[in-house]
């Protein structure tokens, strides 16, 4: 599939209302975190777009809730960088952020190379390397389909198998806080053409062969190889036409 133009790429924004049609609230459970969690599953599948305005009454009308916890809601994503709060202006969703980007990078590699190393040595009885196989398998079927979308959710579950594996499950929790300026970024990219898919199969095999074979240098080689350096991570970011007016570039002090 051919890469999208920068000027049909990436599409026009879809009005928040329409994007939450059909959306019900539990009036059971808390409105505010429901609210959040409606909002930023749609930032971070960019299905609202970087720089998009968001109204507060057009939300609280569509999903048929009060306008306190739409606000409050709006806060918290004000909070972890997804929207921002202009007095005076308007709520704006945030943004790809060069330096949030980076940092993501960062944390990822570092927390999966202890994942990685974990596995290697002593991995959860409770979980076996072939589950690693298995999703393997999915992604190459999705490869095969050129079903983005589907690959993408595949890499996360491959990832997240991980942390499974070496009886870590729950920092997976703390990387995946750090991860929304990165997965935003690579879903932009992703929406259209997989990128590197053979190439990101090949080097799930690798991982997984080495946690195989017991081995946790080949592990953390391995992971190095796959996530790459972070200089070739950012550069994306300004290489990429399709993040071009998507992304907020670092200042010079």
């Amino acid at each position: 599939m051919q890469n999208p133009s920068p000027q049909t790429y990436p599409p026009k924004s879809v009005p928040v209302a329409e994007l939450l049609a059909g959306t019900r609230l539990d009036p059971g459970a808390n409105i505010t975190f429901q609210v959040f969690d409606v909002l930023r599953d749609l930032i971070v599948s960019v299905k609202l777009r970087p720089g998009q305005r968001l109204s507060e009454k057009e939300i609280a009308a569509a999903l048929d809730a009060s306008k306190t916890p739409v606000r409050e809601a709006l806060i918290r994503l004000d909070e972890v960088k997804l929207v921002e709060i202009v007095p005076q202006s308007g709520t704006y969703v945030t943004r790809i952020s060069v330096s949030r980007y980076t940092t993501a990078c960062f944390i990822r590699l570092q927390l999966e190379l202890g994942a990685v190393h974990d596995a290697a040595i002593r991995p959860d009885p409770r979980h076996r390397v072939e589950d690693l196989d298995g999703i393997l398998g999915l992604q190459s079927d999705a490869l095969d389909r050129d079903d983005a979308t589907a690959f993408f959710e595949l890499d996360e579950r491959f990832h997240r198998q991980l942390f499974v594996l070496s009886g870590h499950a729950d920092a997976w929790a703390t990387a995946r806080r750090s991860q929304f300026d990165l997965n935003r970024a690579r879903l932009i990219r992703r929406r259209h053409r997989i990128l590197r898919g053979p190439e990101v199969i090949a080097e799930h095999a690798a991982i997984a062969d080495a946690i195989r074979a017991r081995d946790p240098q080949a592990a953390e080689a391995a992971l190095r190889a796959h996530i790459g350096d972070l200089d070739r991570q950012v550069g994306v970011l300004f290489t990429d036409e399709r993040l071009h007016g998507l992304i907020e570039l670092p200042t010079a002090n």
